[in-house]
């Protein structure tokens, strides 16, 4: 019989593990965690650090130094520092503004290049058609290196495959205008590499002042003024021939006369000869003839029996120099020869002598042809660069242009191109004489310069230094003198 107080069990429940609450989660915030994945996003936010600290550098640690004085000091003295770090800033800034575009250059950098260039870049690219797809996927031009110099900033980008630097020309008004810039120009640093020069400011604006007379002077690399990055404007005469393009009043006068003065101490030696024609009847020339071993002030035959002297010297010398040497030298004995044209339209396109014209013509051509092994050299000014102006521009291996009337005739002196790379010469302000684009063949990039400018006063203590002559203040008692 059964006992009534005996209850049968219920069957046991079996107790279910406690599962980890990791265990729980969406799949991928497991695989977010998961130890792979974990090392790879910490590899991932390492690089970006590291790419943040090798294009920041400054910022960074400006950054790292306030985020340990707020915790070691607290936020207010934090903001104190900072705004005395900013007004003592700015009062550098104030009272010498080169000291601080000079030591300040990287955190000047920096700062534009977060703050213009990488933060729009990306709209920038794509509203520009500078971006490519293939394959569903977006390529973008990689903004790389950026140097800002105070009146420009140095861009270097990285091109996409198939793309070439004629695109980015193309392109450039619009670069410019989307960084804040007055101009943009393209350069090739090396395949797949270019360079973006934004120009904020011109620092060719004020006038540059002749140097003080140098002992000597080299003719392979002569200093006729300064470039806009602020180094010597140095221009070759042996072995070369020039060709300055310009209307009236772009300063052409200002690099003849930057050429004569550079060369003044060999002139006075001797070991430098001078020729010129200035047709304008000595207006130019005639300021100081003491410079010059024979000068003709017209344009008629004077000038032309000039140029047919100058070049059967080059034919003479030329055979003496047969069989010695390939190039002139100053051990030679005989001077270099320099033949200066003011204007060179006038003696072989506007003569009304058709056969002084032709014997002109023929012998400009003969001595910036056959000029370079014997030492001569040819400096001709010009204000119209057409073909049926100066046939022969070929001949001239160092074009510059100053201010020009057209952007066609930018090509004419420079050659094909140059406009997109930003030589931009008919662009020159009138308030800027001087400032000129040269190019020499061989050269893919032309150079911007401003050539020295000569004063009355200076073209007399020419004339004196040539002279030999040499002059004693005295006092007058009487007021001015007579």
């Amino acid at each position: 019989m059964r006992d009534s107080r005996w209850v049968d069990p219920a069957p046991l429940e079996v107790a279910r593990p406690r599962l980890p609450w990791w265990t729980m989660l969406p799949g991928w915030v497991k695989l977010l965690v998961s130890p792979l994945a974990l090392s790879w996003l910490l590899i991932w936010l390492a690089a970006k650090v590291i790419r943040l600290c090798w294009y920041y550098p400054v910022l960074m640690t400006l950054l790292a130094a306030a985020l340990w004085l707020d915790w070691w000091a607290g936020h207010y003295w934090t903001g104190a520092l900072a705004a005395m770090l900013i007004m003592g800033l700015f009062v550098w800034w104030w009272r010498s503004a080169d000291s601080y575009a000079r030591w300040c250059r990287w955190l000047r950098t920096e700062t534009r290049r977060l703050t213009i260039y990488a933060w729009d870049w990306r709209t920038v690219m794509r509203l520009a058609t500078l971006t490519g797809t293939a394959k569903g996927r977006e390529y973008r031009p990689k903004l790389k290196r950026v140097r800002s110099e105070g009146w420009r900033d140095k861009v270097r980008v990285k091109m996409i495959k198939g793309q070439a630097p004629e695109q980015w020309a193309q392109r450039a008004s619009g670069l410019a205008h989307s960084f804040h810039a007055n101009s943009c120009r393209v350069r090739v640093v090396k395949p797949g590499r270019i360079e973006l020069d934004l120009i904020h400011s011109d620092p060719l604006a004020r006038v540059v002042p002749l140097p003080a007379m140098a002992a000597t002077a080299d003719l392979k690399r002569i200093t006729v003024g300064r470039t806009e990055t602020g180094k010597p404007w140095r221009i070759r005469l042996l072995g070369n021939q020039i060709l300055v393009v310009g209307v009236q009043g772009a300063g052409k006068g200002s690099l003849l006369w930057s050429v004569v003065w550079a060369l003044a101490p060999l002139i006075k030696t001797g070991m430098v000869r001078l020729y010129g024609i200035d047709p304008k009847g000595g207006m130019e020339l005639g300021q100081c003839p003491e410079v010059f071993h024979k000068v003709v002030y017209d344009n008629g035959s004077d000038a032309v029996a000039l140029l047919e002297e100058i070049a059967n010297d080059v034919r003479r010398r030329a055979g003496d120099y047969r069989g010695l040497r390939r190039l002139w030298t100053r051990e030679s004995g005989e001077p270099f020869t320099l033949l200066i044209v003011d204007e060179l339209a006038d003696v072989i396109a506007y003569q009304t002598d058709k056969k002084l014209k032709e014997r002109a013509q023929a012998a400009i051509q003969t001595i910036a042809s056959q000029g370079r092994a014997p030492g001569f050299a040819t400096l001709a000014l010009v204000q119209d660069p057409r073909k049926e102006i100066v046939p022969f521009r070929n001949l001239f291996t160092t074009r510059i242009a100053m201010r020009l009337d057209e952007p066609t005739q930018v090509d004419m002196v420079l050659g094909d191109g140059v406009r997109e790379r930003g030589a931009e010469a008919h662009e020159i302000s009138e308030l800027t004489p001087g400032v000129a684009w040269a190019k020499d063949d061989g050269k893919r990039e032309p150079v911007r310069a401003r050539a020295f400018y000569a004063t009355d006063d200076d073209l007399w203590d020419l004339r004196s230094y040539i002279n030999g002559w040499s002059f004693e203040v005295l006092p007058f008692a009487g007021g001015e003198a007579a």
